[in-house]
């Protein structure tokens, strides 16, 4: 377990902010590749260091609710409820951006996607910093999220100007993301604060993406994928399908939700937690650990269909979508 950054790291990581670099920074759900949101080039440079394309928005961290009217303009009741019942924690809102607000930062719509973390070492350079930090996940874009330092380090080695090390993120997967720029509020990304939660809160029930829903950090079809391709299986059938893999010579990975492997050569198997809170904070460092294993396939046991389930499965969908073991 990391220690936690001193006042001096906070302090080095505030001044390369400042001077328009780049901070990877934990947050409860994963790591984040910092810049100062308000200005357009360290904005850029997030943009070019994970490959992302321009259309697709940023979330901007900020220190508390009480900085949200400097980036946000026509903020609904609802908004403000949920910040009260969720915030700081892993919940971004979608709201009409303030007119000073760089569109480089909302993918140029006129919305932006806003949070308040929890983690005290975000906390702390939020503080200390006194501004928004955009901060998508630190990773390459499309690429499984990362959740320890030595992730972000495997991803972007020396392009990153300073790393702060706050351990593994508690939550593991990435926040939930509601959209209230719209008259009724939608869920455009699962999370941990499950949609049951965020409807209890408001009062009202949410609406599905619709046409009219911006864009949003984490929706494409395919995103959080490893390169060796993804296959979501049924429990019943992982066994069977390693072996006739394994016949045609390919070497296979294999996360599942228990240990009864085949004896076969060429295997990586990991048997990840039973209960979902468990398995969301393992999944990426699972992912990535048999992204390494040299396999040709990686089948990953389908998860249960109860709404506990809704934020690992819409991960696991995406991180398997287009992919081919052929």
């Amino acid at each position: 377990m990391a220690g936690e950054p001193t006042t001096d790291e906070i302090a080095r990581a505030v001044a390369v902010l400042r001077a328009g670099g780049l901070v990877a920074f934990p947050t409860e759900t994963v790591y984040g590749l910092g810049a100062d949101a308000s200005n357009p080039d360290a904005i850029s440079k997030v943009f070019a260091a994970k490959g992302r394309p321009h259309d697709h928005p940023l979330i901007v961290h900020i220190a508390d609710v009480g900085q949200l009217s400097a980036w946000a303009r026509d903020i609904p009741p609802a908004a403000l409820a949920l910040a009260k019942k969720f915030w700081p924690g892993p919940l971004t809102l979608i709201l009409k951006r303030a007119p000073a607000v760089n569109t480089r930062v909302t993918g140029g719509q006129d919305t932006i996607a806003l949070r308040v973390p929890a983690h005290p070492v975000a906390q702390a350079l939020l503080r200390a910093f006194g501004g928004g930090v955009a901060g998508p996940s630190a990773n390459r874009f499309g690429h499984v999220s990362a959740t320890t330092a030595e992730h972000v380090r495997d991803e972007f080695g020396a392009a990153v100007d300073c790393v702060l090390d706050g351990g593994a993120c508690a939550v593991g997967i990435e926040s939930t993301i509601v959209d209230l720029s719209n008259p009724q509020p939608a869920l455009l990304r699962p999370g941990c604060i499950s949609a049951a939660q965020i409807e209890d809160a408001l009062g009202m029930p949410l609406a599905a993406p619709g046409a009219q829903s911006p864009r949003a950090p984490g929706t494409l079809a395919r995103h959080y994928a490893p390169r060796t391709p993804v296959m979501l299986v049924e429990a019943d059938v992982i066994d069977e399908l390693a072996r006739s893999f394994a016949r045609m010579g390919k070497r296979v990975a294999v996360l599942a939700r228990n240990a009864r492997q085949p004896m076969l050569g060429g295997l990586a198997w990991i048997a990840a937690p039973d209960a979902p809170a468990g398995y969301a904070h393992d999944l990426y460092a699972n992912l990535r650990q048999l992204d390494t294993a040299g396999c040709d396939v990686m089948l990953v046991e389908a998860p249960p269909a109860d709404a506990a389930w809704t934020a690992v499965r819409d991960r696991l969908a995406r991180a398997a979508a287009g992919a081919s073991a052929a």
